[in-house]
């Protein structure tokens, strides 16, 4: 049927309705499938009917007769213009191109970034970073510095043997377990031959006074210089209270770690015991001591406490050993036992030409040897 004879026998059906027709209009449908074909819904079905009508029909969706079924709103026939909405619905295909919305699920390859979460599975490799905070624990015990000192710092026990020279060419064949030798004047070598030997080497310097020859002093000059010491007119005392002197001591002790120095021993720490002329008091002595023995530790350096008998009780546990000059002669050897009752050692030496009047005296547990002033390479040992 043409776009015309449609329109036609809509116009009929109109004029039988309008002349009160309607009710065989009624009985035609039943009766005549053609004339139910003349009513707008039938003729949508005759379109259902015939594939190719209904693409025709689709072109309906397009054309006026569409928009005629809108006229024909005004009658039953309108509702068939409701089809014609149906028409529209196929606009609603389009939304069919809201499918294309679908490619929004190609977002869903975004999800494809989702397996970047599976790079969150590393993220369960952060777990074993957990794990590495257990060990951030085991940091805490490093924090303690006496925790470190106990396990990784060199910590003597009494009646270790030593050697101490400052002074010419080191002779390494000297029997001994540790050796003390000059911090400045002692090569990295000499340490490292030490080390293939067995030994343990403890690096010497002054951490109390200002020496001119030394190749990092020309700074403490400038810090106010105390007197000169008793003996050493080339020497002053240091005033350990300014903080450039610390800064300076730090960097000896860097220097000290570098070189492979099992230990330390800052000498000249007893200024407040002396007439130094800078007003030390014994808390300016114990805070300066404390600051070494930290400093020291914190450089995995075993640290010494040099004489200063008189803040041994306050400073014992801060120390791993002390190392004392002739307290014997002075009679003062009892201010270092709580060494030895720490299990400590201490490095004892007097100044003579032989052993006599010294090995029958010197306290039990001592490491004792006699040495000459020059601190030389020549020594004699108590049995």
């Amino acid at each position: 049927m043409s776009s015309r004879q449609a329109i036609s026998g809509l116009t009929l059906c109109f004029v039988i309705l309008s002349a009160g027709c309607g009710g065989s209009g009624t009985s035609g449908p039943s009766s005549t499938g053609n004339a139910g074909s003349i009513g707008a819904a039938g003729a949508t079905g005759a379109a259902g009917t015939t594939g190719a009508a209904g693409a025709i029909g689709a072109a309906g969706a397009t054309g006026a007769a569409g928009t005629t079924g809108a006229a024909g709103a005004i009658g039953a026939a309108g509702a068939t213009g409701a089809a014609g909405y149906t028409g529209a619905a196929g606009n609603t295909g389009a939304a069919g191109n809201t499918g294309a919305a679908g490619n929004t699920g190609a977002a869903g390859k975004t999800g494809a970034a989702g397996k970047t979460g599976a790079a969150g599975k590393t993220g369960a490799a952060g777990a074993t970073g957990a794990a590495g905070a257990a060990g951030a624990t085991g940091a805490a015990g490093a924090t303690g510095a006496g925790g470190t000192t106990a396990t990784s710092v060199w910590m003597p026990k009494p009646g270790v043997t030593w050697q101490w020279q400052l002074t010419g060419t080191i002779d390494t064949s000297v029997d001994a377990q540790m050796f003390d030798i000059d911090l400045f004047e002692s090569a990295p070598a000499t340490i490292a031959a030490l080390h293939q030997a067995g030994r343990k080497v403890v690096c010497y310097f002054s951490a109390g006074s200002y020496e001119p020859g030394r190749p990092d002093s020309a700074p403490l000059k400038q810090t106010g210089l105390g007197k000169a010491l008793d003996g050493w007119p080339d020497e002053n005392w240091l005033d350990i209270r300014v903080a450039s002197v610390r800064d300076l001591m730090k960097a000896r002790l860097a220097l000290a770690q570098s070189k492979g120095c099992d230990g330390v021993e800052p000498d000249n720490v007893d200024g407040y015991d002396n007439d130094n002329g800078l007003g030390l008091t014994k808390q300016d002595q114990v805070s300066y001591n404390t600051f070494l023995a930290t400093e020291g530790h914190a450089h995995n350096l075993s640290v010494g406490l040099k004489n200063s008998l008189g803040i041994v009780p306050q400073l014992v546990a801060a120390f791993d050993w002390a190392l004392n000059e002739e307290c014997l002669k002075y009679n003062e050897c009892s201010s270092l036992a709580p060494f030895i009752s720490a299990g400590k050692a201490v490095f004892h030496c007097e100044y003579a030409s032989s052993t006599a009047g010294i090995c029958g005296k010197a306290p039990v547990g001592f490491s004792t040897i006699v040495k000459h002033l020059s601190l030389d390479a020549w020594r004699l040992t108590c049995p």
